[in-house]
């Protein structure tokens, strides 16, 4: 299932490691990504494919708990939410 991953919070070291390594671990593949630094805030949003059968709420969990560990925000959503967000008539 492709899935929309973010990450928003105070940039430091080691975020887009930890975030990757989160991701591999669970065989989640990273499909694109896009991430800034905007007035010392971390930005990154991913593209990704999540494995069919996978829990989601597991890995939002999983993600909630790396995204405090580190003192960021971390969500994943189903891409489907943003298509149809962009294809309201």
């Amino acid at each position: 299932m492709k899935s929309i991953l973010t990450v928003l919070g105070e940039d430091k070291v080691g975020i887009i490691a930890e975030v990757s390594a989160l991701l591999a671990k669970n065989n989640i593949n990273i499909l694109d990504v896009s991430q800034t630094i905007m007035q010392g805030n971390f930005v990154m949003m991913m593209a990704i494919n999540v494995p069919t059968g996978m829990n989601n709420r597991e890995l939002n969990e999983a993600f909630s708990s790396l995204g405090k560990k580190l003192g960021v925000e971390i969500t994943v959503r189903n891409a489907k939410i943003y298509d149809a967000m962009h294809n309201l008539d």
